[in-house]
Formats: structure tokens, sequence, C-alpha cells
């Protein structure tokens, strides 16, 4: 008989529906008989034992915050009787933990483009890289006439990353969106790049194109409109006819899985997501480490609550340090606008079963596995260290993903229990927490952990989902390419002039 309940830890205080409850049903965990006292959904959570108002109540072993009021045994626990724990800025204690991950090197390869530097791409595309959202318009006509007169033939995509910034910026928050840009043009998934500038902006098409340092100049190209005496269009157009012409000539090549670099991230979580689609994606994180490969985690506010997990898997103290900077920083990036640290679970999010902060970071960072940390970045850095990275970025579902791509990940492993269409400028793999989502929507869904709660094991599982990200890696489409759906967003924050 197919379990229809679970309980994540032996220390937890609740369990979680995998399907609906009706009050007066019976849950039966370690010998004892708990009977629901009203409806619950799936994906909820349930309390095992009574318990008094202020104590803890757990789930994954760890605190997801306190209960609001005393409450008895079989009672729906959600977000009108538990509260966050989570409060301002903390002092952490380095206290390491190095577990041997013991998974076997395959020698596993993918198809992927390798450029004239030595870095590989997953795809081989041409990209618009306005340095000033004036030149949005400019830069979706030039992929229309491009689209036009090729087709896309020999190539796997042509597209505009337009955006709203480049002028009446100031500072670090300037700063950020000139380093993600650099990181688009520089991003090993292009075969050749048309940097569109309008040429009066503060992120001056001269000093950007130095930020590149010693790139390719056969296929990164610059374009100042203002410079331009007539029609810019085609101006445009006999660069992008150049660059399509070098690019087409690219190949797919066999290269190593350690090559591969994968973001992680999650977004329109529920009550699944800590129980399937993010331990799979963790099991892949751990795989991959363990080929030499690299994978990333983003998402700050949402390791808030789980944070001391991750530091003590640093691998050296100052990695630990650099990892308490960037929890406690973005902590006072809240603090600093009058906002609270702990209300971050959205409405879907409680809808799915996602109560607090705490619930929601304890499941967010199953998508990393077991790994040690390996790398620490700031918000626009790109990737040096191989092995698990920690990115600085918010848990904004296309800021996040834009980020994970910016630093250099080929492709982004995508959990959502809720659903989601979007994808960003690179392939943007979805993985449903649940069977229902997989079912409803086979347009967004690439690949379905929902196979969990159908009596699936994760060692069936695993290499399944393996052998499709590699299949994605090579040149299979996610869904978000198939419709179309690519997009970037940067991290606004600072005053606009």
């Amino acid at each position: 008989m197919q379990t229809t309940f679970i309980k994540i830890n032996p220390a937890d205080s609740v369990v979680v529906c995998l399907a609906a409850k009706k009050k007066d049903d019976i849950i039966e965990v370690g010998g004892e008989s708990v009977v629901l006292a009203e409806d619950v959904p799936a994906g909820h959570k349930v309390l095992l034992h009574d318990i008094k108002e202020g104590e803890n109540i757990i789930k994954y072993g760890y605190p997801i915050g306190h209960a609001l009021r005393d409450m008895k045994a079989g009672e729906w626990v959600n977000e009108n009787n538990l509260k966050t724990n989570l409060s301002g800025t903390l002092e952490y204690t380095y206290q390491p933990v190095n577990e041997e991950l013991g998974i076997p090197v395959e020698h596993r390869t993918f198809k992927g483009y390798r450029r004239k530097n030595g870095d590989v791409g997953v795809r081989n595309e041409i990209w618009i890289v306005p340095t000033v959202g004036c030149v949005n318009g400019i830069a979706e006509r030039l992929v229309h006439k491009l689209m036009q007169e090729t087709g896309c033939k020999n190539i796997d995509g042509i597209h505009a990353w337009h955006h709203n910034y480049g002028c009446s910026q100031l500072s670090d928050d300037h700063e950020n969106t000139r380093k993600v840009l650099r990181d688009i043009c520089l991003h090993p998934n292009a075969g050749g790049v048309l940097v569109l500038s309008l040429g009066c902006e503060n992120n001056q098409p001269d000093d950007f194109m130095k930020m590149l340092g010693d790139y390719d100049q056969s296929r990164i190209r610059l374009l100042v409109t203002q410079k331009v005496d007539g029609d810019e269009v085609e101006a445009g157009m006999q660069i992008l006819r150049e660059l399509y012409a070098i690019a087409s000539q690219d190949r797919r090549e066999e290269v190593s899985v350690s090559e591969l670099r994968v973001g992680l991230k999650c977004g329109g979580s529920d009550g699944f997501s800590g129980i399937t689609a993010n331990p799979l994606v963790g099991e892949f994180s751990d795989w991959l480490v363990a080929q030499g490969g690299t994978s990333v985690l983003t998402e700050v506010p949402e390791m808030f609550g789980a944070e001391t997990i991750l530091m003590n898997r640093c691998q050296t103290p100052e990695l630990f340090e650099q990892t308490v900077s960037m929890i406690n920083h973005f902590k006072n990036y809240y603090l600093s606008h009058g906002e609270p640290v702990g209300e971050n679970p959205s409405p879907g999010n409680k809808a799915g079963g996602i109560s607090t902060l705490e619930d929601k970071a304890l499941g967010c960072t199953q998508k990393c596995g077991k790994a040690p940390v390996s790398g620490v970045m700031e918000y626009g850095d790109r990737l040096t260290a191989k092995g698990l990275n920690l990115l600085s970025a918010p848990g904004n579902d296309l800021v996040a993903a834009t980020a994970l791509a910016s630093c250099g990940c080929h492709l982004v492993l995508f959990t959502t229990g809720r659903g989601t269409p979007f994808g960003t400028f690179v392939p943007t793999m979805k993985i449903a927490t649940n069977p229902t989502l997989a079912k409803n929507k086979p347009q967004w869904i690439d690949f379905s952990a929902g196979q969990l709660v159908e009596g699936r094991t994760m060692q069936e599982i695993v290499p399944e989902f393996i052998d499709k990200v590699l299949a994605v890696a090579s040149g299979e489409r996610a869904r978000n390419e198939e419709n179309g759906y690519h997009e970037i967003s940067i991290f606004k924050n600072g005053v606009t002039l």
C-alpha cells in the first residue's frame, strides 16, 4: 500500500501529508496513532504530539518556528499557528562537518562547444547585449531581421537580452549592472555577441568593453548607435551577419562532465519540494561534484534558518567567514529597508504547505546535497572554484536565475511545486515536485520528481535524471527553450536618478 504521509527526520514533531487527509483519519508513526483533528491538504504538516505555546516545531530535524498557542496532536500546522524564530543578524561559530560523498567517478561526457579560451558552452547562440535599456527596441528589431534572413540555421538561437538599466544608476547598483552584462557577454553559450550601445549612457561603451578583459574580438563586437551616420539597424545587421557566419561553423564535441556548471534554484515551492525535487537535485549536485564538476546555490534569503548547515560544510575558515558575511549582509539589507528577515514565504508557498522561512530554507538547501562548500561569490562574480559554490543573490526567481547564469552556469535546474514557465538566458529545466503539476503542465515541466510519491525510489530515478540533464547539456531543448521563454532580470539595489 502506497504511503500517504512522511516523517522526514526521526526528531520531527510533524509529518507531511503526501495526499489530502480527512478529519478523523488515523496516522500511525512509531507505534503511535494520531487522529486528525481537521482536514489537511496534501503537502501540509500534521502535529504528532501536544505542545505548549512558544515551543518549537521540528521538521527536517530542525526548528521551523514556534507554536503561537497550545496545540494538540493531530492538528494541521500552518502559518496561522506557527511563527518564525528569525529576527536580526547573528554571530556564528565554525564547526566544520566533512562528509564523504562516496560517489564513484563515471567518466561521463556531454556534447559541448569548445571556445577559443578553452571554456565550453552547451549552446551556440547569437546574442545582442544592450549596454542600456534605451536601445532595447533596436536590439529586438535586429533579432527579428536576423531570424528572417537566416532562419536560425546551424546555430541554437538568436536573442536580445533587454533590460531597463545601464543609466541613471549610482555606485554599487550601477556596477552590479555592468558586471552582469559583462558576464553575459563572456558566457560560453554565446557563439557571437553584439554589444549594442546608445553612446551617452552612464555605462559608457568603451569603458564597458575594457571590463571584458582579453576577449575574442572576432566573436564579441561593439556598435555605438549614436555614432552611426545613417541607419543603425543596417550597421548592426552587417556585424550580425559576420558573427553568424563564424558561429554557424561551430560544432559540438565530447566534453568531460567535469566541465559542466549547473545552477540550483527553486520557485513556486510547496510542501513536496523538500521531499522530492530538491533532494533529487541535491543527489545530482553531489554526483556532479564527485565527477569534478560545479554546482551553484543562491537565494540567500532562503538560506535563513538553514545557514549553519552550509557554514559548517565550508572547506576552510575563510569560506566560513565569507558565508557569514553573505548571510548577515543580506539580513542587514532587509533591516535597512525596515523589513523583517523572516517574512519570505509567498502566498503560493503557504498554500502549498510551507509555513515559515525556516520551513522553506531547510527544504531549499536540500538542492545542494551534502558536498563541501568550495567557493563563495558576491553578486556578479564569475566562477573560479570547482565543486559546490554559494552565490549572493536574492530569492526572486528571475533575478536569482539570471545571477546563476551570469556567474557561468551552463544551465539552471529549477524545482517547482506550483509551476512556472519562465527561463533565463541559459536552459532552465523545471523539475516538478508532485505528479499533479507534471500531469497538468507538461509544457512547462522537464522532469517529474513526483515519481517519488508514486512508488519509485530515489535510486531508480537519479540515473534517469542525470541522463536528462546531460541530454539537455548536449543540445536537447529544455521546455523554456521550446516555448521561446527567455529573459534576464538584474538586481536593483539603489536610487534611480
